[in-house]
């Protein structure tokens, strides 16, 4: 009877640690904590007081502790290097073993920063067949040894220790694959801006009054897209779209590039008409930025519909258009012309305040406006202006420019406590 009553004390002892085990696996923790708190629940069940959790890598094959607790001397890494004998050996380990001076180099390998001789016991962990970690148990209280009821309670365990060592393996090979994925992006990004300014390049060829137009509005819409907070898919999609916005003028005549005089109508006509052409260049080009062909069609459109092809209305232009279409015209004005000079930053900021937000989106003016004044505090960093471009503009007239802008905007209302 004595043996009974302790089979069934052993029994709902073990259920009862179960019962943690699913607990701590479902814990709202990190891994490393997790991994800690089911190697107390399961030695405590096995009345171990040394024991580890390992992780099974495969390249190169080896066991990488997750947790420890209870030795003296353990390496806060510890790993154990695997031959593929011992790796065949765990895998065919069906449940917990006892291990000792002549049995453990079967299993382990002594070539680690780990001595294999610390562990009374084994469990393999396996999920489908195939060894994803193992359970190393050294003495246990009293230095009693493992019996068979030990073992089976650690088996019992052990199934359920390998599903979350195996989902810990998941996840880090997951995060490892979104790395690997975000960094193959970000070298595909490179190769689309630099396909891209060679094509900003080729746009602008036509005349040498607007040379690098294409690549300096692109450069500025992403700046303005960084001062509006927005991510950085969004700030390298404004780059290409910028880089892009002219590339209908490609089918325009080059004289008109150097007329000195003011375009007729029709000639304006011909012009304007590169909205239009552009959109049908790359509305069938599958960018990595949807919003490319919106761009190179709005540009030109402007809050109050004096803009074309289609005089849309604000609320009709898409964000990424009214960035682009200020980028574009601070580069026209400061940029010299066949029928005038350029303006001074000072002069074409005030202007563009002054039709802003009649014309021109207030956000975006805001943004242009806190990109130029950074250059005007003498920041030498990732320099905002082009470099041909002298920022001769104090910062506190850049604050009075804000300041109006922030007046037209809310009418000259003014609020009081």
């Amino acid at each position: 009877m004595g043996v009974k009553n302790d089979n069934f004390r052993r029994l709902l002892l073990t259920f009862q640690a179960l019962s943690e085990l699913g607990s701590e696996m479902t814990a709202d923790t990190d891994f490393p904590q997790r991994a800690r708190s089911i190697l107390t629940v399961l030695m405590e069940a096995a009345d171990a007081r040394e024991g580890a959790l390992f992780i099974f890598r495969d390249k190169p094959a080896l066991l990488a502790s997750l947790a420890t607790k209870g030795f003296s001397v353990f390496p806060q890494q510890a790993a154990i290097p695997l031959l593929p004998r011992q790796v065949h050996a765990l895998n065919n380990v069906r449940a917990p073993m006892l291990v000792s001076r002549t049995t453990w180099e079967q299993y382990l390998s002594a070539n680690g920063n780990v001595a294999p001789e610390l562990f009374k016991c084994i469990a393999p962990l396996r999920v489908g067949g195939k060894l994803v970690g193992m359970i190393g148990l050294g003495r246990r209280s009293e230095d009693t040894p493992y019996g068979e009821d030990d073992l089976q309670a650690i088996g019992m365990m052990a199934h359920y220790v390998a599903l979350a060592v195996h989902n810990h393996a998941l996840s880090e090979s997951l995060s490892q694959r979104v790395s690997e994925h975000l960094k193959l992006l970000g070298s595909v990004h490179n190769f689309y801006d630099n396909a891209l300014e060679t094509f900003a390049n080729a746009i602008d060829i036509k005349h040498v009054n607007v040379r690098g137009h294409s690549l300096r509005v692109g450069r500025y819409s992403a700046g303005i897209a960084g001062a509006l907070g927005m991510d950085q898919p969004e700030v390298a999609g404004l780059r290409a779209a910028g880089y892009l916005h002219d590339i209908g003028k490609v089918a325009v005549d080059k004289r008109l590039f150097a007329k000195p005089t003011a375009l007729d109508e029709q000639e304006f006509r011909e012009m304007a008409d590169h909205t239009v052409v552009g959109h049908q260049i790359v509305h069938g080009v599958e960018f990595p930025w949807p919003k490319v062909p919106e761009v190179v069609r709005s540009h030109h459109e402007r809050t109050d519909r004096t803009g074309y092809p289609d005089h849309l209305a604000a609320d009709e232009i898409a964000m990424p258009a009214k960035i682009t279409a200020i980028a574009d015209t601070f580069d026209a004005m400061t940029s010299d012309r066949p029928y005038r000079p350029g303006l001074s930053v000072g002069e074409a900021l005030s202007e563009i305040v002054r039709i802003a937000p009649q014309k021109y989106d207030s956000n975006a003016v805001q943004a242009l406006l806190v990109q130029v004044r950074r250059d005007a505090v003498g920041r030498k960093e990732n320099r905002f202006l082009d470099d041909r471009i002298v920022c001769n503009i104090a910062p506190t007239d850049v604050d009075i420019l804000a300041s109006a802008l922030n007046h037209k905007i809310m009418h000259g209302r003014v609020y009081s406590a």
